[in-house]
C-alpha cells in the first residue's frame, strides 16, 4: 500500500484551537494507528506547535486527502494550508 505524507499548517491565529480539538484529532488517528509510518507536531523554534505531519498508507491520494479532510483539526478551522503528497521510506530500511 503506498505511503502519503499529509502535511498543515496552522493559522497563525488559531488560539486554542490545537489544544481544544487534540483528543478528537488523536482518535482520528487512532483509527488508522496500524497504517502510520510517523505523525506528530511540527514546533517552531521554541517549541510552540505549528503544524502536524502525518505519513500513513492509503490506497491512495484520494483517500489520503479524505482523511485529513476529515481531520477534526481541519474541521475546526486550525489549519491555514494542508497539502498531500506521495512518501517514499528510504530509511529505515521498510
Amino acid at each position: 500500500m503506498p505511503k502519503f505524507a499529509i502535511i498543515a499548517r496552522d493559522r497563525a491565529d488559531a488560539g486554542s484551537l490545537r489544544a481544544d480539538t487534540r483528543p478528537r484529532h488523536l482518535d482520528h488517528l487512532r483509527s488508522i494507528v496500524e497504517r502510520i509510518t510517523a505523525a506528530g507536531p511540527i514546533d517552531d523554534e521554541s517549541g510552540k506547535p505549528v503544524g502536524s505531519i502525518i505519513i500513513a498508507e492509503f490506497d491512495d491520494i484520494a483517500a489520503a486527502r479524505a482523511f485529513a479532510d476529515a481531520d477534526p483539526y481541519a474541521g475546526a478551522g486550525l489549519f491555514s494550508s494542508v497539502t498531500v503528497e506521495p512518501w517514499r521510506q528510504v530509511f529505515p530500511q521498510a
